[in-house]
């Protein structure tokens, strides 16, 4: 039986890593994209560096003959895209640089699957940003897309891409609306990273403060193995569609706060300090994924609540920082 060829764009990232190791695991052969200023930062995919189903590609999601190289070459059952900047707060800094690899990068790609491997499917991740603007207790597939944010402006210019090249050359666009999902290998510039990785240091003594901005923000909050684990049963429908992927509730980053440094036995109030400059320039809504089309259809269900979530990212840093003694 013929193996699966997959290429993960962004395979040295939080979800392009984890999806490498779960295509691994189904036995497929995996190709990685890596750009040229992530060439030193494989610590994610360390482990499956000697594997010999996994393959490392260099190029860059901005550079068409790069793309065109080694989507000709490897002719993929499936590729996935996980390569974006996808940090709201840098999106501000560097908006056109943003913009085009968030955006306009997803249009030279679908432009080079059409021409040069048709067959392949092709997955794209989104981002509940898009509903920056909502009104609404809980967002669904049909909610209005009301970004607020350069990144988001990116990701809805994907996702009416995505969808014109699907319904119009026919290309297998599948795709998921990921919720907020975090995890131990987050990089700490993320909120829940910063807090986990901080509340290790306050443990061992190496630091004080916690700075934070709004830490009132609700957010509807995920284990991004979960996610990936999601993205690939997405790619395995008949029908190429579009997926809410929540846990369907939300919590305070105040709330997320409170349960790490209860974690480790400290009061949070002795160590937490609000710093004005961290706030957004934008205010986003209190978003809630509905995931009724989700588990309707492929019977998606959240494996990973909020604590076992901060279990998780807890253990890690603790050991990281009980190891960097």
């Amino acid at each position: 039986m013929r193996k699966k060829k997959a290429l993960i764009l962004g395979v040295t990232g939080q979800d392009g890593s984890f999806m490498a190791k779960l295509l691994l695991n189904k036995k497929y052969i995996v190709h990685g994209l890596i750009r040229k200023s992530a060439t030193g930062n494989l610590k994610n995919i360390s482990d499956i560096l000697k594997t010999k189903s996994f393959f490392i590609e260099h190029g860059d999601l901005l550079d068409t003959i790069s793309l065109i190289n080694i989507i000709s070459k490897t002719k993929p059952d499936e590729i996935y895209n996980f390569a974006d900047q996808d940090h709201v707060k840098w999106s501000f800094e560097l908006p056109s640089y943003s913009f085009s690899v968030t955006g306009s990068a997803v249009i030279n790609l679908l432009e080079i699957i059409k021409k040069y491997s048709k067959k392949s499917k092709y997955f794209q991740p989104l981002s509940s940003n898009m509903y920056a603007g909502s009104k609404k207790s809980s967002q669904n597939e049909n909610e209005p897309l009301t970004p607020v944010s350069v990144y988001a402006l990116g990701k809805v210019t994907a996702y009416h891409a995505c969808k014109l090249y699907r319904d119009t050359f026919g290309l297998k666009i599948y795709g998921a609306i990921f919720y907020n999902h975090e995890s131990e290998i987050r990089p700490e510039e993320y909120v829940t990273r910063k807090i986990t990785k901080s509340v290790a240091k306050i443990f061992y003594g190496k630091q004080k403060i916690l700075k934070l901005g709004d830490v009132n923000t609700k957010i509807d909050w995920g284990y991004a193995k979960d996610y990936v684990e999601s993205s690939h049963k997405i790619m395995q429908l008949k029908k190429p569609d579009f997926f809410v992927i929540a846990s369907g509730k939300k919590h305070s980053v105040l709330d997320f706060v409170k349960k790490s440094f209860k974690y480790v036995g400290l009061n949070y109030k002795k160590h937490l300090k609000i710093d004005k400059k961290l706030f957004r320039p934008s205010k986003t809504a209190h978003l809630v994924g509905n995931i009724n089309k989700a588990k309707k259809i492929f019977k998606y269900k959240p494996k990973t609540n909020l604590d076992q979530l901060i279990s998780i990212m807890m253990e890690n840093d603790l050991n990281n920082e009980k190891n960097n003694f």
